[in-house]
């Protein structure tokens, strides 16, 4: 029989970087291994600002979230490609404004899995759950899903640096698309994602993907905006990240501008 304890060890993969592990860093974390630092640290290397491209991701989905939540009303979420967890997750920043918000959070690390399971605890007024599967797997995603979410009323699908990790053989467009498909009309999609139009983030993404047990596909804003075809962005339609409905009064720290977001309704 196998040890359970010894198959986790051997998804973890110590020895090669992973890509929430690698966030994980990049965003001042603790929750990392040697092998992961050292992958930021090269990426970093190459190109000093992605550190602050990483911050500006995380800050996209708070504010996106609050839409969501707030002028929208949505009270459920699918966060595809959770990653680590760390200030202001998704069911926290749900919960605030809406406190019976269910949320569902899906990634496939072992080492995310952990951590979510202590850490991602739901208001006693709404839920929160975990499931452990690969965004190729949509069939799965919503079969585990819908034992938290109503599938039959409106859905936030948050993917955020998601796509960047699935090939054009793997067909990214496809899977959103059976994605969204399940989900009933005022559901939404909360994507951001890298782009290709910087020399040195390509550079930096060519190394990380030369020892990663995870590749990234940096592609065109065009290509990302195609993400959303079929559905309605909502205002200011497909930005640089930080450009998505800024904070009133606050300051995004400056950076290149190698990040597109966007977040649009299913009607």
């Amino acid at each position: 029989m196998t040890d359970p304890r010894e198959e986790v060890r051997a998804r973890l993969q110590t020895d090669r970087p992973h890509s929430a592990r690698v966030w994980n860093y990049l965003l001042g974390g603790k929750d990392n291994y040697p092998v992961d630092s050292e992958a930021g640290d090269v990426i970093l290397t190459t190109f000093p600002e992605f550190a602050a491209v990483a911050r500006l991701q995380r800050r996209f989905l708070a504010r996106a979230v609050r839409f969501l939540a707030g002028e929208a009303g949505v009270r459920q979420f699918l966060d595809i490609g959770t990653g680590l967890p760390t200030a202001d997750n998704t069911h926290e920043l749900a919960q605030r404004i809406a406190p019976e918000s269910r949320i569902v959070y899906v990634d496939n690390d072992p080492l995310v899995l952990t951590h979510a399971q202590a850490l991602l605890t739901s208001a006693p007024e709404g839920a929160c759950a975990y499931v452990d599967a690969d965004v190729r797997d949509p069939e799965r995603i919503l079969a585990e899903a819908a034992r938290t979410l109503d599938l039959s009323r409106p859905v936030a699908l948050t993917t955020l640096g998601i796509m960047g990790q699935i090939s054009d053989a793997d067909r990214p467009a496809e899977l959103l698309d059976t994605l969204m498909a399940a989900l009933p009309r005022g559901s939404y999609l909360a994507l951001s994602d890298g782009t290709d139009n910087n020399e040195a983030l390509n550079r930096a993404v060519q190394v990380y993907n030369g020892q990663s047990a995870n590749t990234y596909h940096l592609r065109s804003p065009q290509e990302i905006a195609a993400f959303f075809t079929g559905l309605d962005l909502v205002e200011p339609g497909v930005v640089a990240t930080a450009s998505w409905r800024p904070d009133a009064g606050g300051h995004e720290e400056p950076t290149a501008d190698v990040s597109v977001c966007g977040v649009a309704v299913k009607n």
